[in-house]
């Protein structure tokens, strides 16, 4: 099925789309512009969703709200939101009603005429996704991005060309019920993450893998060598395998030399690319993600176009993100780490001992794992949330916890900002790195973010 004719499909169907919110308000409108007949469902009361609501109404849509959303859908196709359990009892009725269920991304792969490179992993994932977005713009091609990042791309669908190339990001939620896989594949890591919502860690690997189990022997997938689950899946590869390291030359994909030089080894040629001090961005965790874009890219960018894009770009938002420098202190906006692997990494990317602000939301991933690094890396953290307790917990029981650093648990993060702000001397670090989501207090980690940034602007 085309393009042209799936409209045409869809322009006979009645379909619930479920989730109201700013990736699937474009997905809805564009359906009732096609003619298809829409019921947008959503969980939250109409109080809660706003001036959306009157909007799809306006439209044409019905809306389905409340508790019981998902009850008595009577349509021919259900479109589930990317982080919608897919086990769902409710989707799980459906199926056996006979109703399709599935995704923008799923029906988005079906349709794409283009090069599509995806990226996926517990943390880097919206990163390395950028940079290799940047990295084919900055060759010249048209590049649509998308997926967990950006706008919907299946409304996007009659724009895009053969000749055009696609990034997406794609989640665990995404990926669980793909049955198509992209034409470059990229795995950054596999770390405990969203335990609160798969049945358990092995569900959570397997969506993960899922992103390269339907590729052809003319495709190309990028495994984090360093990463033990990643490497793993080394044995499912039907096409070209590539892999990137931090610790070790690899035969086939990119490298980080002792001597801090980014290599790429390809066709038994090693080229060196350039040294690290030539990446703005800093941390690590961001040298590993330059590895895996330059892996992804190898062949349809330049090492000139890859240097230009080291040398420009600034980071994305809410990824240690530096806000400003008051007094002397400075401010930096992590709130993208919502699990602790990806605390982990931000704490890594200073050459000094921060004061830290972290906590929120439960998914049920255990601490333990980010508490030497909290020891080693934090002379001062503000707890709030949920978790506070579990967090602080993991490292007051610590072997090697000796009073330091000293521990606060507050209300939220205003009152965090607040003493910190207080208590920071010239030359410390303040950043914001919850290792939990943001869901007991915001809508998102990009809400969370932001509003940490307008408290330490208003100091």
């Amino acid at each position: 099925m085309d393009c042209k004719q799936f409209w045409q499909h869809i322009s006979t169907k009645k379909i619930a789309i479920c989730g109201i919110g700013i990736s699937n308000t474009p997905l809805i409108l564009d359906f009732l512009s096609k003619g298809a007949r829409v019921i947008a469902c959503d969980r939250r009361s109409r109080e809660q969703i706003g001036d959306i609501a009157k909007t799809l109404e306006e439209a044409g849509a019905e809306l389905h709200l409340g508790e019981k959303y998902l009850d008595d859908l009577e349509v021919d196709i259900i479109f589930r939101t990317p982080g919608m359990n897919f086990n769902l009892p409710e989707l799980e009725q459906a199926r056996k009603r006979g109703i399709a269920v599935t995704s923008e991304m799923e029906v988005f792969f079906d349709l794409c005429p283009a090069t599509i490179f995806a990226v996926t992993g517990s943390d880097g994932k919206t990163t390395t996704t950028t940079l290799i977005a940047k990295m084919l713009e900055a060759e010249g091609k048209k590049v649509h991005i998308g997926g967990n990042i950006g706008k919907p791309l299946l409304p996007r669908i009659s724009e895009i060309a053969p000749d055009d190339f696609v990034v997406a990001e794609l989640s665990s939620f995404q990926l669980i019920s793909m049955r198509k896989s992209p034409d470059v594949a990229v795995v950054t890591n596999v770390a405990p993450n969203h335990l609160d919502v798969h049945k358990d860690m092995d569900e959570y690997v397997e969506a993960k893998k899922n992103i390269l189990m339907h590729q052809n022997a003319f495709s190309r997938t990028v495994l984090n060598r360093d990463n033990e689950i990643t490497s793993g899946f080394s044995r499912y590869v039907r096409g070209q395998s590539l892999s990137f390291s931090m610790e070790r030359p690899v035969k086939n994909g990119a490298w980080l030399d002792t001597d801090g030089t980014l290599h790429m080894s390809y066709r038994g040629i090693d080229a060196p690319v350039m040294h690290r001090d030539n990446i703005t961005i800093i941390g690590d965790h961001n040298v590993e993600n330059y590895l895996a874009a330059i892996s992804a890219v190898w062949g349809y960018v330049s090492a000139d176009t890859i240097r230009k894009v080291a040398k420009e770009f600034t980071g994305v938002e809410h990824r240690n993100e530096f806000i400003r420098e008051k007094d002397g202190v400075r401010y930096f906006n992590d709130s993208i780490a919502s699990s602790p692997s990806r605390t982990i990494a931000g704490l890594k990317s200073f050459d000094r001992k921060v004061m830290l602000i972290a906590g929120g939301y439960d998914k049920h991933i255990p601490f333990e794992p980010l508490a030497p690094y909290i020891l080693e890396k934090v002379k001062f953290m503000a707890l709030s949330g949920p978790t506070a307790d579990a967090i602080e917990k993991a490292v007051i029981e610590h072997p090697h916890y000796n009073g330091s650093p000293e521990i606060v648990k507050v209300a939220n993060i205003k009152e965090a900002v607040e003493i910190i702000s207080k208590k920071a001397q010239p030359g410390d670090i303040v950043t914001l790195s919850p290792a939990c989501a943001s869901f007991d207090a915001f809508p998102n980690f990009e809400a969370r973010g932001k509003y940490f940034k307008e408290l330490v602007n208003a100091l």
